[in-house]
Protein backbone atom coordinates (compact mmCIF):
# COMPACT_ATOMS: atom_id res chain seq x y z
CA UNK A 1 0.00 0.00 0.00
CA UNK A 2 1.25 3.48 -0.86
CA UNK A 3 2.37 5.37 2.21
CA UNK A 4 -0.07 8.07 3.37
CA UNK A 5 1.53 11.16 4.82
CA UNK A 6 1.08 14.83 5.40
CA UNK A 7 3.41 17.55 6.56
CA UNK A 8 2.31 18.56 10.12
CA UNK A 9 4.11 21.89 9.85
CA UNK A 10 1.86 22.71 6.91
CA UNK A 11 -1.37 20.94 7.82
CA UNK A 12 -1.42 21.56 11.57
CA UNK A 13 -1.91 18.98 14.28
CA UNK A 14 -5.07 17.20 13.13
CA UNK A 15 -4.55 13.58 14.04
CA UNK A 16 -4.59 10.81 11.47
CA UNK A 17 -7.00 8.87 13.72
CA UNK A 18 -9.54 11.68 13.57
CA UNK A 19 -9.12 11.77 9.82
CA UNK A 20 -9.78 8.03 9.58
CA UNK A 21 -12.90 8.30 11.72
CA UNK A 22 -14.26 10.94 9.38
CA UNK A 23 -14.61 8.25 6.73
CA UNK A 24 -17.88 7.27 8.42
CA UNK A 25 -19.35 10.54 7.20
CA UNK A 26 -18.77 9.68 3.55
CA UNK A 27 -21.95 8.94 1.66
CA UNK A 28 -22.15 5.18 1.11
CA UNK A 29 -23.80 5.63 -2.25
CA UNK A 30 -21.10 8.05 -3.37
CA UNK A 31 -18.36 5.66 -2.27
CA UNK A 32 -19.93 2.74 -4.13
CA UNK A 33 -20.31 4.81 -7.30
CA UNK A 34 -16.69 5.97 -7.12
CA UNK A 35 -15.47 2.41 -6.65
CA UNK A 36 -17.61 1.12 -9.53
CA UNK A 37 -16.12 3.62 -11.94
CA UNK A 38 -18.89 6.21 -12.16
CA UNK A 39 -16.09 8.66 -12.91
CA UNK A 40 -14.82 7.90 -16.41
CA UNK A 41 -11.30 8.82 -17.51
CA UNK A 42 -12.45 8.17 -21.08
CA UNK A 43 -15.22 10.74 -20.94
CA UNK A 44 -12.86 13.31 -19.40
CA UNK A 45 -10.41 12.59 -22.22
CA UNK A 46 -13.00 13.21 -24.94
CA UNK A 47 -14.24 16.43 -23.33
CA UNK A 48 -10.65 17.67 -23.12
CA UNK A 49 -10.00 16.60 -26.72
CA UNK A 50 -12.95 18.65 -27.99
CA UNK A 51 -12.50 21.70 -25.76
CA UNK A 52 -8.84 22.01 -26.76
CA UNK A 53 -9.35 21.34 -30.47
CA UNK A 54 -8.52 23.97 -33.07
CA UNK A 55 -12.27 24.21 -33.78
CA UNK A 56 -12.68 26.05 -30.45
CA UNK A 57 -9.94 28.50 -31.36
CA UNK A 58 -8.32 28.60 -27.93
CA UNK A 59 -11.55 29.48 -26.07
CA UNK A 60 -10.83 33.20 -26.10
CA UNK A 61 -12.98 35.52 -24.02
CA UNK A 62 -15.19 37.57 -26.32
CA UNK A 63 -14.13 35.42 -29.27
CA UNK A 64 -16.13 32.89 -31.27
CA UNK A 65 -14.27 30.00 -29.66
CA UNK A 66 -15.27 31.13 -26.18
CA UNK A 67 -18.93 31.20 -27.18
CA UNK A 68 -18.64 27.69 -28.62
CA UNK A 69 -17.02 26.46 -25.41
CA UNK A 70 -19.79 27.80 -23.18
CA UNK A 71 -22.46 26.34 -25.45
CA UNK A 72 -20.76 22.95 -25.31
CA UNK A 73 -20.51 23.05 -21.53
CA UNK A 74 -24.19 23.99 -21.17
CA UNK A 75 -25.25 21.16 -23.49
CA UNK A 76 -23.12 18.63 -21.62
CA UNK A 77 -24.52 19.75 -18.26
CA UNK A 78 -28.04 19.35 -19.64
CA UNK A 79 -27.27 15.88 -21.03
CA UNK A 80 -25.80 14.91 -17.65
CA UNK A 81 -29.10 15.77 -15.98
CA UNK A 82 -27.80 18.85 -14.15
CA UNK A 83 -30.36 21.65 -14.06
CA UNK A 84 -29.75 25.22 -15.25
CA UNK A 85 -28.50 27.42 -12.40
CA UNK A 86 -27.85 30.64 -14.27
CA UNK A 87 -30.01 33.67 -14.78
CA UNK A 88 -33.59 33.54 -16.06
CA UNK A 89 -33.70 29.77 -16.17
CA UNK A 90 -30.56 29.46 -18.30
CA UNK A 91 -27.16 27.87 -17.79
CA UNK A 92 -25.47 31.28 -18.10
CA UNK A 93 -24.45 34.21 -15.93
CA UNK A 94 -23.47 37.18 -18.08
CA UNK A 95 -20.24 38.87 -16.95
CA UNK A 96 -19.85 42.52 -18.05
CA UNK A 97 -16.26 42.99 -19.13
CA UNK A 98 -14.36 45.50 -21.21
CA UNK A 99 -11.69 44.20 -23.56
CA UNK A 100 -8.60 46.38 -23.87
CA UNK A 101 -6.04 45.55 -26.54
CA UNK A 102 -2.93 47.66 -26.85
CA UNK A 103 -2.16 48.44 -30.47
CA UNK A 104 1.48 47.41 -30.53
CA UNK A 105 2.42 49.39 -33.63
CA UNK A 106 1.30 52.56 -31.84
CA UNK A 107 2.51 51.78 -28.30
CA UNK A 108 5.14 54.21 -27.05
CA UNK A 109 7.29 54.06 -23.93
CA UNK A 110 10.46 56.04 -23.30
CA UNK A 111 12.78 57.02 -20.49
CA UNK A 112 14.99 60.12 -20.30
CA UNK A 113 17.71 61.24 -17.90
CA UNK A 114 20.73 63.52 -18.16
CA UNK A 115 19.90 64.35 -21.77
CA UNK A 116 19.85 60.69 -22.82
CA UNK A 117 16.64 59.09 -24.10
CA UNK A 118 15.76 55.42 -24.55
CA UNK A 119 12.78 54.27 -26.60
CA UNK A 120 11.44 50.85 -25.72
CA UNK A 121 10.07 48.47 -28.37
CA UNK A 122 6.70 46.75 -27.98
CA UNK A 123 6.96 43.03 -27.14
CA UNK A 124 10.74 42.99 -27.30
CA UNK A 125 11.22 45.48 -24.46
CA UNK A 126 7.83 46.08 -22.88
CA UNK A 127 4.21 45.00 -22.75
CA UNK A 128 1.29 46.42 -20.87
CA UNK A 129 -2.31 47.52 -20.77
CA UNK A 130 -4.04 50.82 -20.11
CA UNK A 131 -6.21 49.81 -17.16
CA UNK A 132 -8.14 53.08 -17.40
CA UNK A 133 -10.03 51.49 -20.33
CA UNK A 134 -9.46 54.48 -22.63
CA UNK A 135 -8.69 54.26 -26.36
CA UNK A 136 -5.94 56.86 -26.02
CA UNK A 137 -3.89 57.16 -22.82
CA UNK A 138 -0.90 59.41 -22.22
CA UNK A 139 1.15 59.61 -19.06
CA UNK A 140 4.45 60.83 -17.74
CA UNK A 141 6.04 60.86 -14.34
CA UNK A 142 9.18 60.53 -12.28
CA UNK A 143 10.39 56.95 -11.93
CA UNK A 144 10.73 55.71 -8.36
CA UNK A 145 12.15 52.28 -7.61
CA UNK A 146 10.15 50.73 -4.75
CA UNK A 147 11.80 47.31 -4.36
CA UNK A 148 9.11 44.63 -4.31
CA UNK A 149 6.37 47.21 -3.72
CA UNK A 150 5.18 45.61 -0.48
CA UNK A 151 3.83 46.92 2.78
CA UNK A 152 3.27 43.96 5.13
CA UNK A 153 2.99 45.05 8.76
CA UNK A 154 2.60 41.47 9.99
CA UNK A 155 6.18 40.85 8.82
CA UNK A 156 7.46 44.29 9.70
CA UNK A 157 8.15 45.06 6.05
CA UNK A 158 7.61 48.38 4.31
CA UNK A 159 9.10 49.18 0.90
CA UNK A 160 7.49 52.63 0.79
CA UNK A 161 8.70 54.19 4.05
CA UNK A 162 6.02 56.88 3.90
CA UNK A 163 7.14 58.41 0.59
CA UNK A 164 4.39 60.21 -1.33
CA UNK A 165 4.08 58.43 -4.68
CA UNK A 166 1.19 60.40 -6.13
CA UNK A 167 1.63 60.75 -9.88
CA UNK A 168 4.85 58.72 -9.96
CA UNK A 169 5.78 55.81 -12.20
CA UNK A 170 6.64 52.95 -9.88
CA UNK A 171 9.42 50.59 -10.94
CA UNK A 172 9.65 47.32 -9.01
CA UNK A 173 10.19 43.57 -9.00
CA UNK A 174 7.43 41.06 -8.61
CA UNK A 175 7.68 38.34 -5.92
CA UNK A 176 8.83 39.10 -2.38
CA UNK A 177 11.94 38.98 -0.15
CA UNK A 178 13.33 35.40 -0.25
CA UNK A 179 13.75 33.15 2.76
CA UNK A 180 13.06 29.71 4.19
CA UNK A 181 11.67 30.84 7.55
CA UNK A 182 7.90 30.05 7.57
CA UNK A 183 7.45 32.99 9.97
CA UNK A 184 8.75 35.39 7.31
CA UNK A 185 6.49 35.72 4.25
CA UNK A 186 5.57 32.05 4.77
CA UNK A 187 9.07 30.88 3.90
CA UNK A 188 9.34 29.41 0.39
CA UNK A 189 5.62 29.81 -0.25
CA UNK A 190 4.68 32.86 -2.27
CA UNK A 191 2.12 35.03 -0.48
CA UNK A 192 -0.35 37.39 -2.10
CA UNK A 193 2.14 40.21 -1.52
CA UNK A 194 4.38 38.57 -4.09
CA UNK A 195 1.78 38.34 -6.83
CA UNK A 196 2.11 40.81 -9.69
CA UNK A 197 -1.55 41.73 -9.41
CA UNK A 198 -0.92 42.96 -5.85
CA UNK A 199 1.80 45.28 -7.19
CA UNK A 200 -0.66 47.04 -9.46
CA UNK A 201 -3.33 47.17 -6.75
CA UNK A 202 -0.88 48.69 -4.26
CA UNK A 203 0.44 51.17 -6.82
CA UNK A 204 -3.09 52.36 -7.50
CA UNK A 205 -3.81 52.69 -3.77
CA UNK A 206 -0.76 54.93 -3.45
CA UNK A 207 -1.81 57.23 -6.27
CA UNK A 208 0.79 56.14 -8.83
CA UNK A 209 0.21 56.99 -12.47
CA UNK A 210 1.75 53.78 -13.79
CA UNK A 211 3.54 50.66 -12.54
CA UNK A 212 6.35 48.88 -14.41
CA UNK A 213 7.47 45.43 -13.27
CA UNK A 214 11.08 44.55 -14.08
CA UNK A 215 11.04 40.99 -15.34
CA UNK A 216 13.53 38.32 -14.38
CA UNK A 217 12.98 34.58 -14.70
CA UNK A 218 13.90 34.28 -11.03
CA UNK A 219 11.34 36.73 -9.66
CA UNK A 220 8.51 35.95 -12.08
CA UNK A 221 8.95 32.19 -12.09
CA UNK A 222 8.59 32.04 -15.88
CA UNK A 223 10.26 33.46 -18.96
CA UNK A 224 9.63 36.62 -20.96
CA UNK A 225 7.83 34.59 -23.64
CA UNK A 226 5.03 33.88 -21.12
CA UNK A 227 4.75 37.58 -20.30
CA UNK A 228 4.66 38.48 -23.99
CA UNK A 229 1.94 35.98 -24.84
CA UNK A 230 -0.15 36.86 -21.78
CA UNK A 231 0.07 40.63 -22.11
CA UNK A 232 0.51 41.17 -25.84
CA UNK A 233 -3.16 40.56 -26.53
CA UNK A 234 -6.63 41.73 -25.54
CA UNK A 235 -7.08 41.78 -21.77
CA UNK A 236 -10.52 41.72 -20.12
CA UNK A 237 -11.29 44.09 -17.24
CA UNK A 238 -14.38 44.44 -15.10
CA UNK A 239 -16.05 47.61 -16.34
CA UNK A 240 -15.00 50.70 -14.38
CA UNK A 241 -17.63 52.78 -12.68
CA UNK A 242 -17.81 56.47 -13.54
CA UNK A 243 -14.90 58.28 -11.89
CA UNK A 244 -13.25 55.08 -10.65
CA UNK A 245 -9.44 55.48 -10.66
CA UNK A 246 -7.15 53.17 -12.62
CA UNK A 247 -3.51 52.98 -13.68
CA UNK A 248 -2.62 54.44 -17.06
CA UNK A 249 -0.24 51.52 -17.54
CA UNK A 250 0.03 48.12 -15.94
CA UNK A 251 3.27 47.13 -17.59
CA UNK A 252 6.36 44.90 -17.70
CA UNK A 253 9.90 45.52 -18.90
CA UNK A 254 12.09 42.67 -20.12
CA UNK A 255 15.32 42.13 -18.24
CA UNK A 256 17.36 43.62 -21.08
CA UNK A 257 15.12 46.70 -21.12
CA UNK A 258 15.30 46.92 -17.34
CA UNK A 259 19.09 47.02 -17.53
CA UNK A 260 18.86 49.93 -19.98
CA UNK A 261 16.39 51.79 -17.77
CA UNK A 262 18.35 51.34 -14.56
CA UNK A 263 21.56 52.08 -16.42
CA UNK A 264 20.33 55.66 -16.90
CA UNK A 265 20.59 55.98 -13.11
CA UNK A 266 23.89 54.11 -12.86
CA UNK A 267 22.18 51.00 -11.46
CA UNK A 268 21.89 47.34 -12.45
CA UNK A 269 19.14 44.76 -12.20
CA UNK A 270 21.14 42.49 -9.89
CA UNK A 271 22.19 45.38 -7.68
CA UNK A 272 18.65 46.71 -7.30
CA UNK A 273 17.25 43.24 -6.66
CA UNK A 274 19.80 42.70 -3.88
CA UNK A 275 18.82 46.05 -2.37
CA UNK A 276 15.10 45.19 -2.62
CA UNK A 277 15.63 42.00 -0.60
CA UNK A 278 16.96 43.92 2.42
CA UNK A 279 14.59 44.97 5.25
CA UNK A 280 16.23 48.40 5.45
CA UNK A 281 15.39 49.14 1.81
CA UNK A 282 14.17 52.66 1.07
CA UNK A 283 12.52 53.90 -2.15
CA UNK A 284 14.98 55.21 -4.72
CA UNK A 285 13.98 58.18 -6.90
CA UNK A 286 15.84 57.33 -10.10
CA UNK A 287 16.04 60.79 -11.61
CA UNK A 288 14.42 59.39 -14.75
CA UNK A 289 11.38 60.76 -16.54
CA UNK A 290 9.18 58.08 -18.08
CA UNK A 291 6.64 58.91 -20.77
CA UNK A 292 4.16 56.69 -22.50
CA UNK A 293 1.26 56.70 -24.89
CA UNK A 294 -1.02 53.75 -25.52
CA UNK A 295 -3.53 53.47 -28.32
CA UNK A 296 -5.98 50.74 -27.42
CA UNK A 297 -8.86 48.95 -28.99
CA UNK A 298 -11.59 49.07 -26.35
CA UNK A 299 -14.81 47.08 -26.62
CA UNK A 300 -17.53 45.66 -24.47
CA UNK A 301 -17.05 41.91 -24.19
CA UNK A 302 -19.88 39.43 -24.42
CA UNK A 303 -18.89 36.62 -22.10
CA UNK A 304 -20.45 34.46 -19.43
CA UNK A 305 -20.02 31.97 -16.65
CA UNK A 306 -21.74 28.61 -17.09
CA UNK A 307 -23.66 27.24 -14.09
CA UNK A 308 -25.56 24.00 -13.49
CA UNK A 309 -26.93 22.35 -10.34
CA UNK A 310 -28.05 19.06 -8.88
CA UNK A 311 -30.58 19.63 -6.05
CA UNK A 312 -30.03 18.07 -2.65
CA UNK A 313 -32.44 15.74 -0.89
CA UNK A 314 -32.92 17.48 2.48
CA UNK A 315 -35.71 20.09 2.43
CA UNK A 316 -33.89 22.08 5.12
CA UNK A 317 -30.39 21.92 3.59
CA UNK A 318 -30.95 21.84 -0.18
CA UNK A 319 -30.64 25.65 -0.25
CA UNK A 320 -26.96 25.24 0.71
CA UNK A 321 -24.45 24.27 -1.96
CA UNK A 322 -21.13 22.58 -2.50
CA UNK A 323 -19.53 24.44 -5.43
CA UNK A 324 -17.20 22.88 -7.97
CA UNK A 325 -15.41 25.33 -10.24
CA UNK A 326 -13.07 25.38 -13.23
CA UNK A 327 -12.31 28.13 -15.72
CA UNK A 328 -13.19 27.49 -19.36
CA UNK A 329 -11.15 30.25 -21.00
CA UNK A 330 -7.66 30.25 -22.45
CA UNK A 331 -5.87 32.84 -24.60
CA UNK A 332 -7.83 32.37 -27.81
CA UNK A 333 -6.28 33.43 -31.11
CA UNK A 334 -3.24 35.61 -30.50
CA UNK A 335 0.30 36.28 -31.72
CA UNK A 336 1.57 33.25 -33.65
CA UNK A 337 4.44 31.12 -32.36
CA UNK A 338 6.15 29.02 -35.03
CA UNK A 339 3.19 29.76 -37.29
CA UNK A 340 0.54 28.63 -34.78
CA UNK A 341 -1.82 31.31 -33.46
CA UNK A 342 -4.32 29.11 -31.60
CA UNK A 343 -3.61 28.90 -27.87
CA UNK A 344 -5.53 25.65 -27.32
CA UNK A 345 -5.20 25.41 -23.52
CA UNK A 346 -5.46 21.63 -23.29
CA UNK A 347 -3.99 21.22 -19.82
CA UNK A 348 -4.84 24.82 -18.87
CA UNK A 349 -7.75 24.33 -18.45
CA UNK A 350 -9.66 21.93 -20.65
CA UNK A 351 -8.65 19.31 -18.06
CA UNK A 352 -10.51 21.16 -15.30
CA UNK A 353 -13.59 21.53 -17.49
CA UNK A 354 -13.56 17.85 -18.35
CA UNK A 355 -13.43 17.00 -14.65
CA UNK A 356 -16.24 19.46 -13.88
CA UNK A 357 -18.54 17.85 -16.47
CA UNK A 358 -17.75 14.39 -15.14
CA UNK A 359 -18.54 15.49 -11.58
CA UNK A 360 -21.93 16.77 -12.75
CA UNK A 361 -22.62 13.41 -14.39
CA UNK A 362 -21.65 11.55 -11.22
CA UNK A 363 -23.83 13.70 -8.92
CA UNK A 364 -26.79 13.51 -11.27
CA UNK A 365 -26.43 9.69 -11.41
CA UNK A 366 -26.59 9.23 -7.63
CA UNK A 367 -29.72 7.23 -6.78
CA UNK A 368 -29.91 8.98 -3.40
CA UNK A 369 -28.76 12.57 -3.55
CA UNK A 370 -26.70 14.17 -0.76
CA UNK A 371 -28.53 16.46 1.64
CA UNK A 372 -27.08 19.66 0.21
CA UNK A 373 -27.10 20.67 -3.44
CA UNK A 374 -24.17 20.93 -5.83
CA UNK A 375 -23.34 23.85 -8.12
CA UNK A 376 -21.05 23.28 -11.10
CA UNK A 377 -19.54 26.58 -12.16
CA UNK A 378 -17.30 27.08 -15.20
CA UNK A 379 -16.06 30.65 -15.13
CA UNK A 380 -14.74 33.05 -17.72
CA UNK A 381 -11.64 35.23 -17.83
CA UNK A 382 -9.46 33.41 -15.30
CA UNK A 383 -6.48 34.18 -17.49
CA UNK A 384 -7.25 37.87 -16.97
CA UNK A 385 -6.72 37.54 -13.20
CA UNK A 386 -9.87 35.61 -12.35
CA UNK A 387 -12.37 38.18 -13.58
CA UNK A 388 -15.19 35.67 -14.03
CA UNK A 389 -14.94 34.25 -10.51
CA UNK A 390 -14.38 37.74 -9.10
CA UNK A 391 -17.65 38.83 -10.69
CA UNK A 392 -19.38 35.69 -9.41
CA UNK A 393 -18.14 36.33 -5.87
CA UNK A 394 -19.62 39.85 -6.03
CA UNK A 395 -22.85 38.64 -7.69
CA UNK A 396 -23.28 35.06 -6.45
CA UNK A 397 -25.97 32.74 -7.73
CA UNK A 398 -25.85 31.17 -4.26
CA UNK A 399 -25.29 33.50 -1.28
CA UNK A 400 -21.88 33.16 0.35
CA UNK A 401 -23.51 32.24 3.66
CA UNK A 402 -25.21 29.30 1.91
CA UNK A 403 -22.08 28.12 0.10
CA UNK A 404 -20.42 25.25 1.93
CA UNK A 405 -17.11 25.20 0.05
CA UNK A 406 -15.56 25.74 -3.37
CA UNK A 407 -13.50 22.87 -4.78
CA UNK A 408 -11.64 24.12 -7.83
CA UNK A 409 -9.83 22.34 -10.67
CA UNK A 410 -7.15 24.03 -12.74
CA UNK A 411 -4.59 22.22 -14.93
CA UNK A 412 -4.62 18.58 -13.79
CA UNK A 413 -1.81 16.65 -15.46
CA UNK A 414 -2.80 13.62 -17.62
CA UNK A 415 0.40 11.66 -17.22
CA UNK A 416 -0.74 8.38 -15.67
CA UNK A 417 -1.93 7.09 -12.30
CA UNK A 418 -0.99 9.58 -9.59
CA UNK A 419 0.46 8.60 -6.25
CA UNK A 420 -0.31 11.97 -4.67
CA UNK A 421 -3.14 14.45 -4.30
CA UNK A 422 -2.40 18.15 -3.80
CA UNK A 423 -4.91 20.19 -1.78
CA UNK A 424 -2.88 23.23 -0.79
CA UNK A 425 -5.09 25.54 1.23
CA UNK A 426 -7.20 22.74 2.73
CA UNK A 427 -5.15 23.08 5.92
CA UNK A 428 -6.67 26.55 6.33
CA UNK A 429 -10.17 25.05 6.57
CA UNK A 430 -12.11 22.79 8.91
CA UNK A 431 -12.59 20.40 5.96
CA UNK A 432 -9.03 19.15 6.38
CA UNK A 433 -9.91 16.08 8.45
CA UNK A 434 -12.33 14.85 5.80
CA UNK A 435 -9.86 15.68 3.06
CA UNK A 436 -7.14 13.59 4.72
CA UNK A 437 -9.50 10.71 5.39
CA UNK A 438 -10.60 10.47 1.78
CA UNK A 439 -7.03 10.61 0.55
CA UNK A 440 -6.20 7.65 2.78
CA UNK A 441 -9.24 5.72 1.55
CA UNK A 442 -8.08 6.31 -2.03
CA UNK A 443 -4.49 5.32 -1.23
CA UNK A 444 -3.23 8.80 -2.17
CA UNK A 445 -0.47 10.59 -0.34
CA UNK A 446 -1.36 14.17 0.53
CA UNK A 447 1.53 16.16 -0.85
CA UNK A 448 2.25 19.81 -0.14
CA UNK A 449 2.52 22.04 -3.17
CA UNK A 450 5.76 21.06 -4.94
CA UNK A 451 6.25 24.67 -6.05
CA UNK A 452 5.00 26.93 -3.24
CA UNK A 453 7.22 29.71 -4.54
CA UNK A 454 4.87 30.09 -7.51
CA UNK A 455 1.92 31.10 -5.33
CA UNK A 456 -0.63 28.79 -6.89
CA UNK A 457 -3.14 29.46 -4.11
CA UNK A 458 -3.50 33.05 -5.31
CA UNK A 459 -3.54 32.24 -9.02
CA UNK A 460 -6.76 30.33 -9.56
CA UNK A 461 -10.48 30.85 -9.14
CA UNK A 462 -10.85 29.41 -5.65
CA UNK A 463 -9.08 32.57 -4.45
CA UNK A 464 -12.07 34.71 -5.45
CA UNK A 465 -14.25 32.55 -3.21
CA UNK A 466 -11.72 32.77 -0.39
CA UNK A 467 -11.72 36.57 -0.54
CA UNK A 468 -15.51 36.41 -0.12
CA UNK A 469 -15.05 34.34 3.07
CA UNK A 470 -15.97 30.97 1.53
CA UNK A 471 -13.66 28.02 2.33
CA UNK A 472 -11.98 27.17 -0.96
CA UNK A 473 -9.01 25.38 -2.46
CA UNK A 474 -7.99 23.60 -5.65
CA UNK A 475 -7.62 19.86 -6.10
CA UNK A 476 -4.69 18.66 -8.17
CA UNK A 477 -2.22 15.80 -8.41
CA UNK A 478 1.42 15.62 -7.40
CA UNK A 479 4.51 14.81 -9.40
CA UNK A 480 4.91 11.09 -8.66
CA UNK A 481 3.15 8.54 -10.86
CA UNK A 482 2.91 4.75 -10.74
CA UNK A 483 5.05 2.99 -13.30
CA UNK A 484 7.20 6.07 -13.89
CA UNK A 485 10.75 6.64 -12.66
CA UNK A 486 11.35 8.99 -9.73
CA UNK A 487 11.32 12.58 -10.87
CA UNK A 488 9.28 11.86 -14.00
CA UNK A 489 6.39 14.11 -13.01
CA UNK A 490 8.70 16.93 -11.97
CA UNK A 491 10.53 16.71 -15.28
CA UNK A 492 7.24 16.76 -17.16
CA UNK A 493 6.05 19.74 -15.13
CA UNK A 494 9.21 21.70 -15.83
CA UNK A 495 8.93 20.91 -19.53
CA UNK A 496 5.29 22.01 -19.58
CA UNK A 497 5.92 25.15 -17.55
CA UNK A 498 8.91 26.16 -19.68
CA UNK A 499 7.75 25.21 -23.18
CA UNK A 500 3.95 24.96 -23.26
CA UNK A 501 2.33 27.02 -20.48
CA UNK A 502 0.37 29.87 -22.15
CA UNK A 503 1.74 28.85 -25.52
CA UNK A 504 0.02 27.45 -28.64
CA UNK A 505 1.79 24.16 -27.91
CA UNK A 506 -0.48 23.44 -24.93
CA UNK A 507 -2.30 20.97 -27.18
CA UNK A 508 -4.03 17.61 -26.72
CA UNK A 509 -1.87 14.49 -27.13
CA UNK A 510 -3.34 11.12 -28.02
CA UNK A 511 -0.88 9.31 -25.76
CA UNK A 512 -1.97 11.16 -22.62
CA UNK A 513 -3.23 8.95 -19.80
CA UNK A 514 -6.24 10.51 -18.05
CA UNK A 515 -6.15 8.28 -14.98
CA UNK A 516 -4.90 11.13 -12.77
CA UNK A 517 -7.68 13.57 -13.78
CA UNK A 518 -10.18 10.79 -13.06
CA UNK A 519 -8.56 10.28 -9.64
CA UNK A 520 -8.84 14.01 -8.95
CA UNK A 521 -12.51 13.88 -9.95
CA UNK A 522 -13.12 10.83 -7.72
CA UNK A 523 -11.45 12.63 -4.84
CA UNK A 524 -13.55 15.78 -5.23
CA UNK A 525 -16.69 13.70 -5.65
CA UNK A 526 -16.15 11.93 -2.34
CA UNK A 527 -15.09 15.09 -0.51
CA UNK A 528 -17.99 17.12 -1.89
CA UNK A 529 -20.64 14.53 -1.08
CA UNK A 530 -19.19 14.13 2.41
CA UNK A 531 -19.43 17.87 3.05
CA UNK A 532 -22.91 17.92 1.54
CA UNK A 533 -24.09 15.44 4.18
CA UNK A 534 -22.52 17.08 7.24
CA UNK A 535 -24.52 18.90 9.88
CA UNK A 536 -22.46 22.11 9.79
CA UNK A 537 -20.92 24.13 7.01
CA UNK A 538 -17.12 24.11 6.82
CA UNK A 539 -15.25 27.22 7.92
CA UNK A 540 -11.73 28.57 7.97
CA UNK A 541 -9.62 27.66 10.96
CA UNK A 542 -9.69 30.25 13.76
CA UNK A 543 -7.61 33.30 12.98
CA UNK A 544 -7.39 32.71 9.24
CA UNK A 545 -7.41 35.83 7.07
CA UNK A 546 -10.48 34.66 5.16
CA UNK A 547 -12.67 33.58 8.11
CA UNK A 548 -16.36 33.73 7.20
CA UNK A 549 -17.69 37.25 7.56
Amino acid sequence: MERFFFDPTRYGTVSVMRAILCLSAISAAALVLAQEGSISAGRIREDVRFLSSDALEGRGVGQRGGDLATEYLARQFAQAGALPAGLQGSYYQDVPLVGVETQGDRAELSAEAHGKRIDFAWLEDFVGIGADERPDTRFEGEAVFVGHGIQAPEWNWDDFKGLDLTGKVLVLFTNEPPGDDPKFFDGRALTYYGRWVYKYEEGLRRGARAVLILHTDQTAGYGWDVVRSSWGRETPFLKLAAGEPALALEGWLSRAAAEKLLGLAGKTVDGMLAAADRPDFKPVPLGIRIEGRLHSKVRDLRTRNVAAMVPGSDPNLKGEFVVYSAHWDHLGIAAPVNGDSIYNGAIDNATGCGILLELARAWAALPHKPRRSALFLSVTAEEAVMKGSEYYAAHPLVPAAKTAIDLNYDAVYPWGRAKEIVISGAERTTALAEALAIARRMNLAVKPDAHPEQGHYFRSDHFSFARAGIPAFSIGVGTEFYGKPPGYGERMFQEYNTLHYHQPSDEFHDDWDFTAPAQAADYGFLLGTTIANQEKLPDWVPGDTFRRR
